[in-house]
């Protein structure tokens, strides 16, 4: 089965607003509403697929969207990440696909391993990055899906040019097997900087690229 991994940039704050309950903005009426069309989207996908979840996706965005994700069975868990991306989909920079992998979490681990080898740091290494959950800031548990995917991961954009230049200094060395990867992932981080850089200056505040892994 392959993975797809997929990035984009936001303003963590503003993602996290939508996931604390409460009145709703008149801003953020307009964006729930797109949420609530793509978790609906998805949903018809799944029942196309007789996928059954135990707890419908819309549920469980109006779950996350009311501050809670308590519900119960084997497969909530699923069901609520699926959801997250329905906010995702609709919160900062369009989203951008990084690449397909069949066994993404197998291969970055051997990537991981051999980027250590060379004296890599082990908060910049890519599995641990692109498999390091959300950041902190939701105020609530959300239990994760059973085969672990969709998966999250993230990294502060100020810290992109300091992982392309790690990746970069070590190219030279790395073993073949990573190395187009490697190339890949420094160019992706490099321009994530460069955009960064550009959109400060316009007063933007997008602090965070997030990735998300589904099946």
């Amino acid at each position: 089965m392959s993975h797809v991994i997929t990035r984009k940039t936001l303003t963590l704050s503003r993602m996290y607003a939508y996931l604390r309950g409460g009145e709703p903005t008149d801003q953020q009426k307009h964006f729930l509403d797109e949420m609530r069309q793509h978790a609906q989207a998805t949903q018809r996908r799944l029942d196309y697929q007789d996928i059954d979840l135990g707890l419908t996706i819309p549920e469980a965005l109006e779950h996350l969207v009311s501050g809670r994700a308590d519900a119960e069975g084997p497969y909530v868990g699923n069901a609520y990440y699926t959801a997250l991306l329905s906010v995702i989909e609709c919160t900062g920079s369009d989203p951008i696909d990084v690449g397909v992998y069949s066994k993404p979490s197998t291969f970055f681990g051997l990537m991981d391993d051999e980027l250590a080898r060379l004296g890599v740091p082990a908060d910049l290494l890519p599995h641990r990055i692109l498999f390091a959950d959300l950041p902190d800031g939701i105020p609530f548990h959300i239990p994760g899906p059973v085969d672990g995917y969709p998966a999250f991961g993230h990294l502060p954009l100020a810290k992109a040019k300091e992982v392309a230049d790690a990746y970069s200094a070590v190219l030279d060395r790395l073993d073949d097997a990573f190395t187009y990867d490697a190339k890949h992932l420094i160019d992706i981080f490099e321009n994530e900087h460069e955009e960064w850089q550009t959109a400060l200056k316009y007063g933007h505040t997008m602090d965070t690229l997030l990735f998300w892994i589904t099946g």
